[in-house]
């Protein structure tokens, strides 16, 4: 294992985490885990606040950025 596979590595399972930790986070129609947070206080609809549209950006990227990484995985680590 070189450097370059053990830092992928690294970062593919802390962007899986991370991914899995933001999908919990959010509120589904029964309320989630933001409603700890005060994301469920006073909105009328989902995703209506401002800390769950910033939280559906940065699950997105996070989301994208762990397809990303798997895909230069695949490619590079292929042997």
């Amino acid at each position: 294992m070189d450097i370059v596979e053990i830092i992928l590595w690294i970062l593919q399972f802390a962007l899986g985490l991370g991914t899995i930790f933001l999908v919990l986070i959010h509120s589904g129609k029964g309320g989630g885990l933001s409603d700890m947070f005060g994301g469920g206080l006073g909105a009328s609809a989902a995703g209506s606040t401002v800390m769950e549209k910033n939280l559906d950006r940065l699950t997105v990227v996070v989301a994208l950025l762990f397809i990303f990484n798997t895909l230069i995985m695949a490619l590079l680590l292929d042997a």
